[in-house]
């Protein structure tokens, strides 16, 4: 019997090292929803139910992405597709950054 992929579980690997990621995402955010309105105001829940959102939609782009591998890697003897496209990075990079402009604004609104 032949391997027709890695034997180092490297998809595996790269799968569950994203979900943790959107997992620690998904947990800032809920707390986030939790501490900033006290000091925030009532529109700093809509930041924190964005990224809820966002962790979760990514969520799933990683399973899928993770499972279409899968498949690919166990059916055929070629060279699995590689995901190149770069979306989760910049999807979680972007957000990230975007989070905290919102964050900033919101803090040198409330001291002046």
């Amino acid at each position: 019997m032949t391997v027709l992929f890695d034997p180092g579980l490297q998809p595996e690997r790269t799968g569950l090292a994203w979900q943790r990621t959107c997992l620690a995402f998904l947990a800032g955010s809920l707390v986030a929803m939790k501490v900033q309105p006290p000091i925030f105001g009532p529109w700093s829940l809509l930041l924190g139910a964005a990224g809820v959102l966002e962790a979760l939609l990514l969520l799933f782009i990683v399973r899928r992405r993770y499972l279409r591998q899968h498949h690919t890697l166990t059916t055929s003897g070629g060279q699995p597709p590689l995901a190149a496209d770069g979306f989760l990075p910049v999807a979680l990079g972007s957000s990230t950054v975007a989070a905290g402009i919102v964050s900033l604004a919101l803090i040198l609104t409330i001291q002046h």
